[in-house]
């Protein structure tokens, strides 16, 4: 590949040397943002619809890893939050005789208060029933307080139970593998059947649509550009043979370099260049890694 970037560079300076005056102001290579999808589950590769070449939509599904012990354990889950909802106390009921016994000592307490008061009990009648209200309450309370610790213990579990189930249907989630975002597939790196584990990586895709040329120029010809800035880029097909499209600058980088060996600026003595990205709408004709020239 270096050979072929070597031979079209000299092509192009040949060209040059040929003309009175470049038609072009700065070469490069057409690039596209490439994404590898990895696994993110481990597991045989039950499905894998992928192949070079395919155009694929984005949130599409590709291909599915085996989902069965995560599914399982999803059953399990769903168990153990049944076994806690079921163990939760009724509180009203539980307590309802108590509470009950605990309105009648009121009631008596009230009856003996009327009777000492006008002397027909007493006092120890009132105080015994006093101190029966005193116990009952505190039994109550008692009561409530328990079962409150053990509604919250459960209410707790049932909530861990909850996260745990939310955490395995990710992974059973991840088990489908999804396009990240559309474009063509460039490389294929399992097939159906496979063993994989996660970080494994399965395919390459890039977005030939909205492409970039990859382009250096040089700190003279940096002072007339800037981002956003329409220009005219050509892609070369060898020769004398090429497309012109419609190209915005979307990046300049902000420090310097030595002008690589197989890239060629307007002023081809300078040693040290910018690079610069100028985004295109691909037709269908332009593929990564390509030559093309800038025009600004």
């Amino acid at each position: 590949m270096q050979k072929i970037y070597v031979l079209a560079g000299a092509a192009l300076i040949m060209a040059a040397c040929g003309g009175s005056e470049k038609d072009y102001d700065a070469t490069g290579t057409f690039e596209a943002i490439e994404t590898t999808v990895f696994a993110e589950q481990s597991g045989a590769l039950l499905s894998f619809d992928v192949n070079e070449g395919d155009m694929i939509e984005a949130a599409r599904q590709v291909g599915l890893i085996d989902t069965t012990q995560t599914w399982l354990k999803i059953q399990q889950m769903d168990a153990t939050k049944a076994v806690y909802q079921s163990q939760k106390p009724d509180m009203e009921r539980q307590i309802a005789a108590t509470r009950q016994q605990l309105a009648k000592a009121q009631q008596d307490e009230q009856r003996y208060r009327e009777l000492v008061a006008d002397g027909a009990a007493p006092s120890k009648m009132l105080d015994d029933a006093t101190s029966l209200v005193k116990v009952l309450q505190k039994q109550l309370d008692a009561q409530i307080s328990s079962l409150n610790t053990q509604l919250s213990t459960l209410n707790s579990q049932l909530s861990t139970a909850e996260v745990q189930k939310a955490q395995l249907q990710d992974m059973l989630q991840k088990c489908h593998i999804m396009t990240p975002t559309k474009g063509t597939v460039l490389e294929k790196y399992v097939e159906r059947g496979e063993f994989v584990s996660v970080g494994k990586p399965l395919f390459k895709i890039a977005d030939t649509e909205s492409m970039h040329l990859r382009a250096y120029v040089t700190s003279a010809q940096l002072q007339n550009i800037k981002i956003g800035q329409q220009v005219k880029v050509f892609a070369d097909y060898g020769d004398g043979q090429r497309k012109e499209y419609a190209g915005t600058i979307s990046w300049i980088s902000s420090r310097s370099e030595f002008t690589p060996k197989t890239i060629f600026t307007d002023d081809e003595r300078a040693d040290l260049v910018y690079a610069v990205k100028v985004a295109i709408k691909n037709d269908g004709f332009v593929k990564i890694g390509m030559y093309g020239e800038l025009k600004l």
